[in-house]
């Protein structure tokens, strides 16, 4: 039994969804995908994905329903944590792996600063897994979600690092997060796992700026980045305090990744990020980031004396 399976009380009619494991005898299940119960595993039985799809057990046929064409699916490819409706209230928090390659993972929940573990196991390309359900009605109970991920891929031309996010739920961000989740093709709330950094293409970059000299400075393609650029969150919006720590860090990188493009096409010799040192999570993501972009001669901690530990210097070729 899994998490994510139908299950049909042995005792009686109802039906459910197990939403969670609570140990090797006992499970968490949801009825009529409402509220939930703990149930002995052998007081249920798993209902097979032929018998759910083709027969009921109130033996009522129902109309066929005429359903609306599904929105456009997400096209980018990544890791993405989707929380999915199983009804109303219940959705399903699954992580769907839409890349190339296998997806060693682990999840769990982080509450005050204590963590439970939750699944751990590989993803194949283009599939998804349950991990757990929440209950919109508890929302402000949340827990943050952690996910461990390393991808792999056999002869793979790429070496790939290990990831961890915490995702962090806040009612601002969360309901505008709702998109069409690749794999699944359901409507979820959907957040990406994984940074892609960006391949430069500085003779692209040179070509439009010749094309266009009338245009003035005040057009920022045109704008060389000033030679510290401060990715401190303060410093990028004036109002985060409703972000979580993975859109705070995307539009962190989304800094990054500008200035850095335009420091190359403007042919600047070096550039420093203000980075803070924290956790050294921008920092990693940064220099990661770094170690894969073609025209970097090197890069290094910048000045200890005035930043600490906490900016990178890029040398540029």
């Amino acid at each position: 039994m899994n998490v994510g399976d139908r299950v049909r009380l042995m005792s009686g009619r109802e039906e459910g969804i197990i939403t969670r494991i609570l140990d090797n005898n006992i499970v968490e299940v949801a009825i009529d995908n409402d509220f939930t119960i703990p149930v002995a595993r052998r007081e249920i039985v798993v209902i097979a994905a032929e018998e759910n799809k083709y027969m009921r057990t109130d033996d009522v046929v129902e109309a066929p329903v005429r359903k609306a064409p599904p929105s456009p699916v997400l096209a980018e490819k990544g890791i993405y944590l989707a929380m999915v409706h199983q009804s109303e209230e219940l959705l399903a928090a699954t992580i769907v792996n839409n890349t190339d390659y296998d997806v060693l993972f682990t999840t769990g929940e982080e509450r005050n600063n204590q963590y439970r573990g939750l699944q751990n196991d590989k993803l194949a390309p283009k599939t998804t897994r349950v991990i757990s359900h929440y209950h919109l009605k508890d929302f402000e109970k949340w827990p943050s979600l952690v996910v461990q991920f390393l991808q792999h891929r056999n002869g793979a031309p790429a070496l790939f690092e290990p990831v961890t996010k915490r995702v962090q739920f806040r009612a601002n961000s969360f309901y505008k997060s709702k998109k069409t989740a690749p794999v699944i093709n359901k409507e979820a709330y959907l957040f990406q796992l994984d940074t892609k950094p960006t391949i430069v293409d500085t003779d692209k970059i040179k070509e439009q700026l010749a094309e266009k000299p009338e245009q003035t400075t005040e057009n920022y393609k045109l704008q060389a980045p000033e030679h510290e650029v401060d990715l401190h969150i303060e410093k990028l919006t004036e109002d985060y305090s409703g972000m979580s720590n993975s859109a705070m860090l995307k539009l962190q990188l989304d800094r990054f990744q500008d200035a850095l493009d335009r420091a190359m096409a403007a042919n600047m010799h070096e550039i420093v990020f203000i980075h803070g040192a924290g956790n050294g999570v921008l920092r990693k993501e940064i220099q990661k980031i770094l170690s894969r972009t073609p025209g970097i001669k090197f890069f290094e901690d910048a000045r200890k004396e005035k930043f600490g530990y906490g900016a990178t210097l890029v040398r540029l070729k």
